[in-house]
């Protein structure tokens, strides 16, 4: 074994025993048997180092989601893709709380990863119909929510006991950000809810085609109004203002 691999191995037994998410670099080289300025030279710093420690325990749950194949339903794949999420968490509570401390500088490429993999889905959602904001905004929306379960119910489960949280919480974020297969209203959502899912729609599936008909310039102004309309849904009764801004804007 290569002092890189000693070094990650000891900084994972010992954060699986720390009651924070942190360990010392000091105690890192006692337990890897190697001298500080390896551990500088390979990881940089101890936030280098903590968050390949973090990248290193997401591996097989990325690389799960990376080969996972797609379903005919993108929305059922949102649910299932949320469920692992909290499993992961559950299962690995000493990296995940660890990758989202706000003592980690460095940010772990698993952060980044789990969220292109999201958007993917999203985007899929859209060109299928069934988004009613734009992916990007629910991604961030869904990862939110998402992380934030996972974090009340590791680190405050006597206010969590319930075992049906996680999933109530996912269906009141997704039913926030879909709408059913045959176009039927949305929970909470207003009357006009059909503009902002169909310039979600259209949106994503210009992403997808590439169509040359437009220039770059145009190709980006076209996706910036229908960003904004995509938004307008959820705007708080304020879509038709902002629906008419974006039409004297052209």
């Amino acid at each position: 074994m290569d002092a890189r691999e000693k070094i990650l191995d000891a900084a994972t037994t010992l954060l699986a025993g720390a009651p924070v998410a942190d360990v010392s670099t000091r105690a890192v080289c006692e337990a890897a048997g190697v001298g500080a300025p390896m551990l500088y030279r390979l990881f940089g710093d101890k936030a280098g180092l903590l968050a390949a420690v973090v990248d290193r325990g997401f591996e097989e749950y990325l690389n799960s989601k990376r080969q996972a194949r797609p379903s005919a339903d993108p929305v059922a794949d949102l649910r299932a893709g949320w469920d692992n999420h909290l499993r992961f968490a559950l299962e690995h509570p000493h990296h995940y709380r660890l990758m989202y401390s706000p003592e980690l500088t460095v940010p772990p490429a698993a952060v980044e990863e789990a969220h292109a993999l999201l958007g993917a889905i999203l985007e899929r959602c859209a060109v299928a119909g069934r988004l009613t904001v734009p992916p990007a905004l629910a991604t961030q929306m869904i990862m939110s929510a998402n992380v934030g379960a996972a974090l009340s119910i590791l680190t405050r489960p006597e206010q969590y006991p319930d075992p049906a949280f996680s999933e109530r919480l996912r269906d009141a974020v997704l039913d926030a950000v879909t709408c059913p297969a045959d176009g039927g209203n949305v929970p909470g959502a207003e009357p006009d809810h059909a503009v902002p899912v169909a310039a979600a729609t259209l949106a994503a599936r210009l992403r997808a085609e590439r169509t040359p008909v437009f220039t770059t310039a145009e190709s980006a102004l076209l996706e910036q109004w229908l960003d904004k309309l995509g938004k307008s849904g959820r705007s708080g009764g304020g879509g038709e203002a902002e629906r008419a801004r974006v039409v004297d804007e052209t």
